[in-house]
Order: structure tokens, then sequence, then C-alpha cells
């Protein structure tokens, strides 16, 4: 097949949800076009893989660039001359607007093709349900061939706050088992915790439903008890308030802000413990490419994070908001080497269950549906 996919090329849960899925696609043998306005941060060489980029052009009548008619055009352009079969967006905002924008321009040469909208949770949960947004997002969901959330709660959060017309296929985010996995970097542990302290980690994009700073309180408590280390990846607009917080509790030679990093698989490997303690969450990859390294998870219970955080398993689960409640399940999985062992174990045995191999033939089953069902009704 040659399918399109668009996203956004970030360090957010959809973009890499996108780019890993169109990566396994092409090492599969499918032909893959990347549209979006800069290369998406995991993507990289493959005869198979193409990328286009949705470049717009300043013009001062405009105060903010108008991404989605450009965008439009982009699709259009790529679709026609690379005679692709399907377009699958990731994110509804703007993408699946867009795309059905770009489908009926299409139309009126007869190169017109489905298009599948996957929802990855803040589209839905948050933005979505902006009044403004909220007609065109309901629209565009139901006039795309197919949808797919990536989790049940974010399937029955769309079905209750929008008035959606047809199925939503649960196919869940993935986790690439041979690039996460624990490696030896035992050289990297004893320079950051000489002394053997647990070294505890989080991910993500710094933004408000993150709750970093709750990281950090949680981390306070833990070392308190036990000596530790705290890494604190990716970067954000909560960043500059995390590390303030980070002064005036006088933790900054215990915590590190490492910034963006390619190789977040090298640092989990180091890891003892993620902590995970966001406001929603529709499914919750950081968490899981952290038990694919072998690393136990305290998460909150929200969204989707308790399919696939599995309480005195994997890890545990705590309300919204609940630093004591978080840092007592940490303290039980790092109070003894035994204990941590376990759960290290039992987390990684719990990822086969997401593994890439398992998910990416759920999308191609449901592209050739999709397919075949479009062009009946052509």
């Amino acid at each position: 097949m040659k399918i399109g996919i668009v996203c956004y090329p970030t360090f957010g849960g959809s973009g890499v949800l996108a780019t890993e899925l169109g990566m396994a696609l092409s090492e599969k043998g499918h032909e893959v076009h990347f549209i979006t306005y800069q290369q998406p941060v995991r993507l990289h060489f493959h005869p198979n893989v193409y990328y286009h980029e949705v470049s717009v052009p300043a013009y001062p009548l405009f105060d903010f660039a108008p991404y989605e008619t450009v965008l439009t055009g982009t699709m259009v352009d790529v679709i026609t001359n690379n005679n692709l079969d399907i377009l699958h967006v990731h994110y509804a905002i703007p993408h699946a607007s867009a795309a059905y924008f770009a489908m009926q321009i299409l139309k009126k040469t007869g190169k017109d093709i489905p298009f599948i909208t996957t929802l990855h949770g803040t589209d839905i949960t948050l933005v979505g349900r902006d009044p403004k947004y909220m007609p065109v997002v309901t629209f565009s969901m139901n006039e795309s061939s197919a949808i797919t959330a990536v989790s049940e709660n974010l399937r029955q959060e769309t079905f209750k706050f929008f008035k959606v017309e047809k199925e939503i296929h649960v196919i869940t985010n993935f986790v690439d088992t041979h690039r996460f996995q624990h490696s030896d970097k035992e050289h990297f542990k004893k320079m950051l915790a000489p002394n053997r302290e647990r070294i505890l980690a989080h991910v993500s994009n710094f933004r408000k439903v993150k709750r970093v700073e709750d990281v950090i309180r949680v981390f306070e408590k833990v070392r308190k008890v036990i000596p530790s280390k705290l890494l604190m990846i990716g970067d954000g607009p909560e960043r500059p308030n995390a590390e303030e917080l980070c002064r005036n509790i006088d933790l900054c030679d215990d915590i590190r802000f490492l910034g963006k990093q390619e190789q977040v698989d090298e640092i989990l490997s180091i890891t003892d413990l993620f902590i995970l303690p966001s406001e929603y969450e529709s499914f919750g990859l950081a968490a899981l490419e952290a038990m694919a390294c072998g690393v136990p998870v305290i998460s909150t219970n929200t969204g989707g994070l308790p399919e696939i955080n599995v309480p005195g398993v994997t890890g545990y689960l705590s309300d919204v908001g609940d630093i004591d409640s978080m840092a007592e399940g940490a303290l039980k999985i790092l109070e003894n080497d035994k204990t941590l062992h376990q759960f290290k174990e039992r987390a990684l045995k719990h990822t086969k269950n997401f593994e890439r191999a398992k998910i990416v033939p759920l999308y191609e089953n449901l592209y050739i549906k999709v397919i075949e069902e479009y062009r009946q009704n052509k």
C-alpha cells in the first residue's frame, strides 16, 4: 500500500506513535509518505519512507499563517503525484478537517481516497471541546472513513462529548521493544548515583496537564527516606516553574533537568522508577516505554493509564494530586532490592501485550478494509 501519514512532528505522544507506525509499515514493505511542517523527531531513513514538508509562506496580511490551508494543498499535491491509497491523520485538530477539505478538492479529479482519523487525547478531551472547535471536530470525525482511538477511555470520552455517528476502533499505542529495552549502562548509573542511590525519572513535554511539580514533590518525600536522584527529561512551558521549585526546596543537587533527549531508552535503562502524575493521559506512551526498559511506574489513575499500569504488578495508581499516595507507592517499590527486581520483571513482561508486532497488523487490516469499502462505494 501507499500510505500518507499526517502528524505533529514533536516529542508528544501523537507524533511519536504516528512516526513509529509509519516506520514499522515501511519495514513491512509499504510506501509511507509523511506530511508535516518539519521532520518528525523519531523519523530516520528508510527506502520506503518519504517526507513532504508543509511550508507556510509568510504574508503580512496574516498575524497567524493559515497552516490548515497550506496543509490541505500539500495533501492534495502528495496524494495526486504519488497515487496514495489511503491517508491516515493523527490528532483531529486541524488534520481531520484539512483531510476532508483535500478530499473535496480531489473528488473533482477523481483522485480522492479514504482517510482515517486517529484520536490521541487532548484533541478530544481538552482543545476539541472548546465551542469554537467542536463543530469542526465533530464534522470532520464523522466524515472520516474510519476513526480510531488509542485507548478505551478515549473512545468513551469521545462518545460522551461528541455526536459521533460511527464506530470508533480502539487500537492501542505500542512500543518498539527492539529499541526500548534494558541495556547495560551501569557506567552512566555510577556517575549519576555514585553511592548507589535510587534513580527516579519523568518524561514529558512539561505542559500543565503533566503536573511536573508533583513529580518533584513526590521525589522530595521519597528522598527523605531513601537516598535518590531524579532525572527530568523533556522541555516545555512548565520547566521554569519546576526548576524554581527545586531551588526553593534546595534539591538542585539531586535533580537534573536533561531537556529533550533522543536516546530516552538509554536513560530509562539506568532508572529504577518512573513517575507520571498527569492530570490526564489518553494512554500514557511514556509509561509504556519505561516499562519496556524494565522500569515500574507510579502514575495517576486517570484516562487510559489504568489500562496499562496494573496496581501491585507494574507499579501503583493514585488520584490526581495525591502526592502522599504516590510517594507511599514509590517507597513500597524502592524499599528493597528484591521487591524492586520483582516489579521490574513484571513491568517488562506486561509490555509484551503492547509490542509493535501485535498492534501494527491491526492498522494494516483496517487500511485494507477501508480501502476496499471505499472503492466499492465510489
